[in-house]
């Protein structure tokens, strides 16, 4: 209520109150801290209704500690309440967990903790750039806690123009925005040079790879939910300035949808094979390379994401192609009739000079790319024609 003495005596700030005690786990977790806790739950309250006992990080309470606590949790005095907060219940003794009531506390989303730090600036008088407390929202990973201390220690360090982009970005070590649209566009355009010579960028600078693979994950991550839900930015499941969220639907339209989620597949395993290891340029650019070679790999998602490109590219030609001339009668066509397309090639399998598989039992299937001179239109019907052959050949193969 904010007006009774308890609300006051608890508010921050306030005096505290003597019937609210709070003992830390993780120092006092010994059976004669669980012995002493048990004889004073026994005294009634100074003032208030109720004694609380909060009991922080309850699942580092040793074994003999907990036991000497059951029994008045299992029956407590009436004027009684106990509270454990932890951030791992299931490591709670289950005898315990079993009598309490669990409230999970959640994550706060990145938009409504973006908004609580620049109101946080806005008391404090601080200038804050709105894509520099993205980035803060972001590195508190959904903690109001953490993302207040990032957000102090750059305030600590802002000078006359405040929190901006440059400065979050150079204290938390985060991949540059501009960086990351080039390795985006990179990637949507099979362009190896622009992508290894961001991989230099960031080696050079002092970047974490590790770090630049998680960046570039989760910008793949937005992309794949700007692509597949529309309203996706509108919504808040994806939190972007107004800038970066245009250039992110330019971005999310120039890939496949079964090619996006290959990249994100293959930058999320490269994350895992770095935990725990030093990072090295190596591995970021091995990495670089299988993003940029869908059928470098022999799974199904690669298959996907090479149909997935020819079909985009067989489609971009045929928006892109220009008519053909229109004869009038003061100028005749100067160009004859064109012949009738080819016959559609046939699915075959690659032999092992060719694809670097093996070629016994035939176990991949692959459609011959259209000649340059077919209009792309024949290409398109081609690849219509012979679709059912390859679902076929695949059913064949495996469901």
């Amino acid at each position: 209520c904010g007006a009774c003495q308890s609300c006051v005596d608890l508010a921050p700030n306030g005096p505290g109150s003597l019937d609210v005690v709070e003992m830390d786990a993780a120092t006092h977790g010994l059976v004669d801290d669980a012995r002493e806790l048990r004889e004073r739950a026994h005294f009634a309250p100074v003032s208030s209704r109720y004694k609380i006992y909060i009991i922080d990080e309850a699942h580092q309470l040793g074994p003999g500690a907990a036991n000497a606590l059951l029994k008045i949790i299992e029956e407590p005095p009436a004027h009684v309440r106990f509270v454990f907060a932890t951030t791992a219940p299931d490591k709670l003794l289950a005898t315990i967990r079993s009598r309490t009531h669990h409230y999970p506390f959640r994550l706060v989303p990145a938009r409504l903790l973006q908004q609580h730090l620049a109101w946080i600036c806005e008391q404090e008088g601080v200038a804050a750039e709105p894509t520099a407390l993205d980035l803060v929202a972001r590195a508190g990973a959904g903690s109001v806690r953490d993302a207040l201390s990032v957000l102090g220690q750059l305030m600590a360090g802002a000078g006359d123009d405040g929190v901006t982009y440059a400065l979050a970005y150079e204290q938390l070590g985060s991949t540059d925005a501009a960086l990351l649209d080039q390795v985006v566009a990179a990637l949507a355009g099979q362009d190896a040079s622009v992508l290894f010579h961001a991989v230099d960028r960031v080696v050079e600078t002092g970047h974490d790879p590790r770090r630049f693979l998680v960046d570039l994950l989760e910008r793949l991550r937005d992309l794949l939910l700007v692509q597949t839900v529309p309203d996706a930015l509108e919504s808040g499941l994806v939190s972007a300035p107004d800038d970066q969220a245009a250039r992110m639907l330019t971005q999310a339209a120039a890939f496949g949808r079964a090619d996006l989620v290959r990249c994100a597949h293959v930058a999320d395993e490269g994350v895992l094979s770095m935990r725990g290891t030093t990072p090295t340029r190596l591995q970021l650019e091995l990495v670089c390379s299988r993003l940029l070679l869908p059928g470098s790999d022999a799974g199904l998602a690669d298959l996907h994401a090479r149909v997935d490109r020819m079909e985009r590219t067989l489609l971009a030609g045929s928006v892109g192609a220009a008519p053909a001339p229109h004869a009038t009668p003061e100028t005749p066509p100067s160009v004859a009739p064109a012949a009738p397309p080819a016959p559609p090639p046939s699915p075959r399998a690659p032999d092992r000079e060719a694809t670097g598989t093996p070629a016994s039992g035939s176990d991949v299937v692959e459609m011959q790319p259209p000649a340059a001179s077919e209009p792309a239109e024949s290409g398109i019907a081609a690849v219509r024609r012979a679709w059912p052959e390859v679902l076929e050949r695949l059913r064949e193969l495996r469901k």
